[in-house]
């Protein structure tokens, strides 16, 4: 077996490395997620997209083949997510101050939109917190104190829903389903409950700012990120020798000016690894 090692290493390792390169170049997709592939930082083809009334197993889900290290996979989930709203206090159109518990569902529709806005269905549920707070506190201010407690909530519902949707849609996201939880009398006294209401609309103001703020920013940055990419490919296939020439250097540069002197690296001339000290010839 040692001689045989000897003698064919190099071509085991080879194998080996093949091996693991074409393993890496397919991935499984389920039937529960998408699979957004990024090329040089901008969303390139989807697998297994969400289609409304498609068939079970006829979407594209399984192997889908990618290019290792040049292209990268985003999962983005087919099913029905939840984002909860923290528990505040609304001022209905009539002066009464009502604490309300309320979520909202929605799914990823358009994949691409959302790895472009947000980058991840958990930064899609951060950013519609601050807006599911916003607009219910703003629908919920057009009812009456006795509106809110009856039968008529559920008018009011929708309209939250819509207005919800019509926010979630630059995320890539549906809105289906808006539910208030629980909807109980504050408790204390008046003036802190004024101030606790002051406070917290104070607070769901900033945080609608700030979270329109980080949308845009991770627009710009994607951007940036694709247009940085495409600049780098446009110089690097301008002169593929001289790119391979130099990223053996940096290879050679981390590989043999390691700080363990202890270490030592034993490499036969012929070897393809030692091409560059070659020359052309």
């Amino acid at each position: 077996m040692e001689a045989i090692w000897e003698r064919w290493k190099v071509w085991i390792v080879a194998a080996a490395v093949a091996v693991a390169a074409a393993l890496s170049s397919f991935i499984v997709v389920p039937e529960t997620m998408q699979a957004v592939i990024v090329r040089a930082g901008e969303p390139d083809r989807v697998a297994n997209r969400f289609q409304p009334n498609s068939d079970f197993g006829q979407t594209g889900a399984g192997v889908v083949f990618r290019i290792p290290v040049l292209e990268r996979v985003v999962w983005v989930s087919r099913q029905v997510l939840d984002v909860d709203m923290q528990r505040q206090e609304v001022l209905s159109r009539d002066q009464r101050r009502l604490e309300v518990d309320a979520y909202a569902r929605f799914r990823i529709i358009d994949p691409v939109l959302m790895v472009k806005t947000a980058g991840s269905t958990e930064r899609v549920a951060e950013q519609l917190q601050p807006i599911l707070n916003s607009v219910l506190r703003q629908r919920l201010g057009t009812r009456s104190f006795q509106a809110l407690l009856t039968a008529e909530r559920s008018a009011a519902m929708d309209e939250i829903r819509e207005g919800l949707d019509k926010q979630a849609r630059e995320y890539g996201a549906q809105v289906i389903d808006v539910r208030i939880k629980r909807a109980d009398l504050p408790a204390g006294r008046p003036l802190e409950t004024a101030f606790t209401r002051m406070e917290t609309a104070r607070k769901q103001e900033s945080d609608t700012i700030r979270a329109q703020g980080s949308k845009q920013a991770q627009i710009i940055r994607g951007e940036a990120q694709a247009t940085a990419a495409k600049t780098y490919a446009d110089a690097f296939n301008q002169d593929p020798e001289f790119y391979d020439f130099y990223r053996a250097m940096q290879s050679y540069n981390t590989v043999f000016n390691s700080d363990d002197s202890e270490s030592s690296i034993i490499l036969s001339p012929d070897n393809e690894y030692l091409r560059q000290f070659q020359g052309q010839n």
